[in-house]
């Protein structure tokens, strides 16, 4: 089993930073991609940005150029900094972990993110 918890949500000013961090736990095998998503009040979730377990990066395009995920060696803390906040950022960010064999995803609790305009 697999646990995630994130950090790092807030109330920002529109063009302030916020920097998520997710720590995942557990028996971690066969990696197959760490991410961010959001969903936005009364919308679908939408894919943040992924990074696969051999360093390739997905950005959504709503996020680039802006935002830009990490992680650390191990591969169980992942961060996303978020630069140049808009209004339209606001979500619940929710970090995602996916396993290749036996094929699984794990996701967080979720991390409140506020732009104020």
């Amino acid at each position: 089993q697999v646990q995630l918890v994130e950090s790092g949500g807030g109330l920002v000013q529109a063009g302030g930073s916020l920097r998520l961090s997710c720590v995942a736990s557990g028996n971690i095998y066969n990696l197959n991609s760490n991410g961010w998503y959001r969903q936005p009040p009364g919308m679908q979730r939408e894919l943040v940005a992924r990074i696969s377990n051999e360093g390739n990066i997905t950005y959504g395009d709503s996020v680039k150029g802006r935002f830009t995920i990490s992680r650390d060696a191990t591969k169980t803390t992942v961060f996303l900094q978020m630069n140049n906040l808009k209004p339209e950022d606001t979500a619940v960010y929710t970090c995602n972990l996916n396993i290749r064999w036996p094929r699984a995803a794990y996701w967080g609790q979720g991390t409140q993110v506020t732009v104020s305009s």
